[in-house]
């Protein structure tokens, strides 16, 4: 069977069945094309049955001499495993030509979060103004911070996602997964304040988050909106929405929270995917001890 044929039918089953993101398809068909490439030009392979683990092993070392880092490659490995995987299920190979392959470490990071102290700063009236846009800001980082939502899930809010009677949000997360969040009666009620200014402003209720022009908040606006807020007064390395949502697990795992309630408010389908955030706590816990302990702190005489 043709790689091409092979390719395109992989693409249109992420796309269809698994109902992948659109991001998320587009990176696996550039690697895929990257990839068939190499084979055709590098090793005259156009067949899927020809492809062995040492052409995978000869692209690995392409990749790295051509300047991609281990993460780079191992995120273009991934994408080769489901690749595979697909194949073998589908019947049009029968080996598994990823088990030999060895993915390159890469160094552990752990998740970027806002302190509780600087997270507080966004409850302080003062640094928001009265306006429209002040309110929609202010609702925005807390709305981030009080639930852990991706920033996709942001965008795609609709007035309709709140249950004010439930006091919940419901939340489309990815492969169009729905999931609900509860809500505390502060942040419900400045929702209710806020799209009170929104039909004073005429803004319809099928889009959350407006720009002043009526016009859908874009991922970007999200964004802008909150490295202006949270620069002012955070020190984290990175500011993004996302360090929201890993401000939200760790503070809520740090307060005795179970990691299993996480996950399910996370959305996440693994649960090696909320572990991370134990590690995140454990370092703060270490932290607390080395900075605050008397015999920590103590210098030997």
């Amino acid at each position: 069977m043709s790689l091409d044929f092979a390719i395109a039918s992989f693409v249109q089953y992420i796309e269809s069945e698994r109902r992948l993101s659109q991001a998320t398809v587009i990176k696996y068909s550039d690697v895929l094309a990257e990839f068939s490439s190499f084979l055709s030009e590098g090793c005259q392979i156009n067949e899927i049955e020809q492809i062995s683990h040492l052409d995978i092993r000869e692209w690995q070392i392409q990749l790295s001499q051509n300047g991609n880092s281990a993460s780079t490659i191992k995120t273009k490995l991934v994408c080769l495993r489901s690749f595979f995987k697909f194949l073998r299920r589908q019947g049009w190979i029968t080996t598994d030509v990823m088990a030999k392959v060895v993915t390159p470490k890469t160094a552990k990071h752990l998740p970027v979060f806002f302190t509780e102290k600087e997270t507080s700063q966004i409850y302080d009236s003062d640094l928001f103004g009265d306006d429209y846009e002040g309110s929609r800001d202010r609702l925005l980082l807390r709305l981030l911070y009080e639930t852990g939502i991706r920033l996709a899930e942001v965008v795609g809010l609709a007035e309709h996602s709140v249950d004010f009677s439930a006091g919940t949000l419901k939340v489309l997360g990815k492969r169009d997964k729905e999931r609900i969040i509860p809500l505390e009666n502060e942040i419900l009620h400045t929702i209710k304040c806020y799209f009170s200014l929104k039909r004073q402003m005429g803004f319809g209720s099928e889009v959350f988050f407006m720009r002043s022009d009526g016009t859908p908040f874009t991922r970007y606006d999200v964004y802008k909106t909150v490295k202006k807020y949270m620069s002012l007064f955070s020190h984290a390395d990175k500011i993004s929405p996302h360090v929201f949502r890993h401000s939200f697990a760790t503070h809520m795992l740090n307060d005795g929270a179970d990691i299993g309630a996480i996950k399910e408010l996370l959305g996440h389908t693994d649960l090696s995917a909320t572990e991370v955030y134990t590690h995140v706590s454990r370092q703060h816990l270490k932290d607390t001890y080395r900075h605050t302990h008397p015999r920590a702190t103590k210098k030997s005489e």
